[in-house]
């Protein structure tokens, strides 16, 4: 909490130590616990796509999605709970590429990379 108070970036990690609860749902719990601005997801790809561009050559990538598409697509973002927790505490996700290192530092710095999910597209 201190750290918090003195604004600066905390980085959680783990689980809650209760069964049934994803690592992601810990995230949008703990996000919303404190108050949090915004949800960094990390992930393989660098944002999300309407498809699996792994297997799909041809898959969309979105630049901002609302959470109600993320839920409706089934995208799979984050389970159906964390989602539903970002939106109900207005916690945007920025999903991102983990491929490349220097991208935990562009988006900490604003930097628009990956894909936005929030109340507003």
């Amino acid at each position: 909490v201190r750290h918090l108070e003195k604004k600066r970036i905390v980085i959680f990690a783990c689980g809650t130590g209760n069964p049934y609860f994803s690592t992601d749902t810990t995230a949008a719990l703990r996000a919303a616990e404190i108050d949090a601005e915004v949800i960094l997801l990390a992930k393989k790809v660098d944002g999300v796509y309407d498809s699996d561009p792994v297997t799909n050559p041809e898959a969309k990538k979105f630049d901002r999605l609302s959470y109600i598409d993320v839920l409706n697509m089934g995208l799979g973002v984050m389970d159906s709970t964390a989602t539903s927790l970002c939106m109900d505490n207005n916690i945007p996700i920025i999903v991102f590429g983990l491929d490349q290192p220097e991208n935990i530092v562009r988006v900490i710095q604003g930097e628009t990379i990956g894909t936005l999910v929030s109340g507003k597209i």
